[in-house]
């Protein structure tokens, strides 16, 4: 079983698009490639800058281990490669709420997640938000992609 339920290479459009709230938080807003999917997530900036001219690579997946063994809650500090080891910045959090919605006319999923605070919502085709459920355990993986 494959680790990630979700992978695309996101543009971003605005940073901060209602003005910036926090000194160490920035949500960005941005329209994917491959899914046509628009996301609103907020990053800490302090831990891992954001650009508004480069792309990023933005996953969502339920375990670490790359041959999908489910996650067990505790941090495994072994050596060998997870997922984590393929992207640059990595949070961990619960889906919140999943609704479906009518969108420019296409039927569209809406996939809340809240990791620790730092919220993202990802509105994606209804193919894709299937495979969420409420309350699921989530890493969301992210990299520059050139």
């Amino acid at each position: 079983m494959a680790p990630l339920l979700f992978e695309d290479i996101f543009n971003i459009m605005r940073i901060d698009p209602d003005g910036k709230k926090f000194d160490k938080v920035s949500r960005i807003e941005a329209q994917s490639d491959k899914f046509d999917a628009y996301i609103l997530l907020d990053v800490n900036i302090d831990v891992y800058r954001i650009n508004k001219d480069k792309r990023y690579t933005i996953g969502l997946a339920t375990t670490l281990d790359l041959d999908g063994t489910p996650d067990t809650g505790y941090y495994n500090q072994t050596s060998r490669e997870t997922l984590a080891d393929r992207y640059e910045y990595v949070m961990h959090g619960r889906t919140y709420r999943i609704a479906d919605v009518d969108y420019e006319g296409q039927e569209k999923g809406e996939i809340y997640v809240s990791f620790g605070g730092l919220l993202m919502m990802l509105k994606v085709d209804k193919s894709v938000s299937k495979y969420f459920e409420l309350d699921q355990r989530l890493f969301l993986l992210m990299k520059r992609t050139e």
